[in-house]
Formats: structure tokens, sequence, C-alpha cells
């Protein structure tokens, strides 16, 4: 007896319609990680664990925040991550899909409703799936839908909380959130925002604070800011009122049963905030590479989003990952983004800049790329 043949049928399944995911190395030009900064392997975050590590930081936490696992270093960043993004409170957690699920299962409450932007991200649609208020999808980027929504629901008897869950950066199409109207319609209904900033962080607003920092300290806004993208570290910051803070502290089950995030990374996070300060040429250079590669690659059918993240929609699969090993075997690494993870007709190349590369990589993808689309 086979005790695993479900589990091989279904993985063959997945093969022979060309969806088995697989782990490869990472190899060839940067053109997929959301390293956006260069920061990773940056030497001052390197000299910054040093540093830790001999002033006497442990390697690994120990256990979960509320047993013994809360560092003087989780403390301190979170005191500094509250004064750099402006908001009344902080809290560190081991990485950004444990943060949306901890916010959605745990402040929507039983009689409230949450509206959600079509493509927000799988961690949303995970925690979610956990919470006891309702829940509605709003197409994307569409406040007229986020109210529409709303207005169902109220004429519906609904007299609870709303919350609105939305990206202000979205990974996979590389376009911003109508922030200032879906910050108007909050308040028009007392609605709470619930704003992932997973890959705005860094890159926008000044000093790096992201889309969402003129939300920032508002009662109505809890911004999630992963750490493991421009920040070149690891874990993620929810930042907002202290009251979600302590909440998440004491109902957030991804934080209360989870080892906490190494007080080594908590120190690294911190110097890489301290760093979008002090290095602003980062993000100069990133956005030089944005117009640069929007010139070369708009007129191969690439969207022109005016960020970091550039989808090239090729809509049917086979050929999306066809051009996408085309590119690899010439030495650019990009993926095809292809359903579930997208959807259906919308596979895609997902052109990533970082200050990984240079101009001169940029020019060379875009000959690749005329070629493989050949």
């Amino acid at each position: 007896m086979d005790l695993w043949q479900a589990h091989r049928t279904d993985l063959a399944g997945l093969a022979v319609r060309g969806r088995q995911r697989r782990l490869v190395p990472r190899q060839g030009r940067d053109f997929s990680s959301n390293d956006y900064l260069g920061m990773a392997r940056s030497p001052r975050l390197a000299r910054a664990v040093e540093a830790a590590i001999a002033r006497g930081v442990p390697m690994g936490s120990g256990g979960s925040r509320l047993l013994r696992g809360n560092d003087p270093e989780h403390a301190a960043l979170e005191a500094e991550a509250a004064r750099f993004f402006g908001t009344e409170s902080a809290l560190f957690l081991s990485c950004g899909y444990a943060a949306n699920v901890a916010l959605l299962a745990a402040l929507p409450q039983r009689g409230d409703l949450v509206v959600h932007d079509a493509l927000i991200h799988a961690s949303m649609h995970e925690g979610l799936a956990l919470t006891r208020a309702g829940k509605a999808v709003a197409a994307h980027n569409d406040v007229d839908s986020f109210a529409d929504a709303i207005a169902a629901w109220r004429a519906g008897g609904g007299r609870g909380r709303v919350w609105l869950a939305f990206e202000s950066l979205y990974s996979m199409d590389g376009d911003r959130a109508p922030l200032t109207d879906l910050a108007a319609l909050a308040e028009r209904h007392e609605a709470i925002m619930l704003i992932d900033e997973a890959h705005a962080t860094g890159v926008f607003g000044p000093d790096g604070r992201g889309l969402a920092a003129g939300l920032d300290g508002r009662e109505d806004t809890v911004v999630l800011r992963t750490c493991g993208k421009a920040l070149g570290c690891e874990g993620a910051l929810v930042c907002g009122p202290a009251v979600v803070r302590d909440f998440l502290v004491n109902r957030g089950r991804p934080f209360i049963f989870s080892t906490a995030p190494s007080p080594l990374m908590a120190a690294a996070v911190r110097e890489a905030l301290r760093m979008l300060v002090d290095e602003p040429e980062r993000r100069r250079g990133l956005m030089a590479h944005v117009a640069h590669a929007e010139a070369l690659l708009a007129p191969l059918g690439a969207d022109a989003t005016g960020t970091q993240i550039i989808p090239l929609i090729l809509g049917e699969e086979a050929r999306t990952m066809a051009v996408a090993e085309r590119l690899q075997a010439a030495g650019f690494d990009i993926r095809g983004i292809r359903p579930p993870t997208v959807p259906q007709g919308t596979s895609r190349l997902r052109i990533s800049l970082t200050q990984n590369i240079t101009w001169e990589d940029i020019d060379a993808l875009a000959v690749a790329l005329a070629e493989a689309l050949a």
C-alpha cells in the first residue's frame, strides 16, 4: 500500500498541466528578486550583525515572544520603527505572510465586513479564511466597487465595522492603489484600512517610508511593512495604533504561537531603516533603472508602471514559460508567473528591477527579450 499515493497523483496532475513547482538555484542576472535597493548583501548590514554578535546578541530567540523569546533587540526595533514610520506602535513578526494572517484573522470581528481588493496577496486570503467577519470582494483598484460592497452590506442589515484590505503596490501588476480615494472612503464609513506595503516600503515615500506614509498615525490605518524585500532583511512590521499591537499580542495566533524572529535580524532591520535615510542614492538609482527599462521594454509589450515591477503579460501559459526559459538560458533570471498566482489568461513575465543590475544589464535584457518573443 502506497501511503502517499494521493499526493503522488496530485503532483502528477500538476506535472501534466505544466504547473509543478520546483526549487532551482539562483543564477543569471537578477531580474526576479525583491531586493529592490540591493541591500541584502550590503556590507553595512553585515557590520551591524557583526556588532550585534560582539555585544552578545544571540542568534536565536529561544522561544515565542510571550515566553523567553522577547529580546531587547525586538523592543528596540519596534520603538525605532514606530518613530521612523510615525505611528503609535509597531510589532515585529517573523514574515509578511504570518503578519497578514494575524491581521485578517484577529482584528475584524463577528458582525463586521472585510471588503478586499480582488488582487490581494495569498497571505491576506489565508487570513480571510480564518476571520469571523463577513467578506466581499471589490474590483481591482475600483473605489466605487468598494463603496458598492459597503452599501449592499448596509442595505442588507450589516451594522458592524467595515474593514478595507488592499495593497499599496501590487506585486504582480506593479500598479498602485488609489490611496487618497480609499482613505476618503474609509473616513466616510468609519472604516479601518489594512494596507499591505510589502513592495512599496523602502522604495517610495519620504526616506522610503512607503506610499502610505501620509496615512501613518491615523486611527483608521494599519500598515504592514515587510523587511525581506527592499530592506534586504527578514520579518515584518505591523504599524498602527497601540491597541492593534496589544490585540495581536493577545489574539494574533501567528504571533503568539511562533518562535520569535532572530534578535540578530531585529538588529539588522534597525540598521536598514537608518540606511534608507542615509543612502537615498539607492532609491534614486532604482528610479533611474525604472525609466531606462520602461523606455526599452514598453515597445516590446511590457507595462510601463512607473514602479520597479514591470509585467509583460503574454496570456498563454506555455508560451510564457517558454519565453522565460529562453531568457534564463541567455543568463537572465526572469520567472514566468501563471495561474493560480495570477488570473486565468494573464500569464506573464514579472520583470523586477533592483540595484543588483546595471543599465548594461537592462540593455542586454531588451535585446534578449526581443529575440525570445520573435
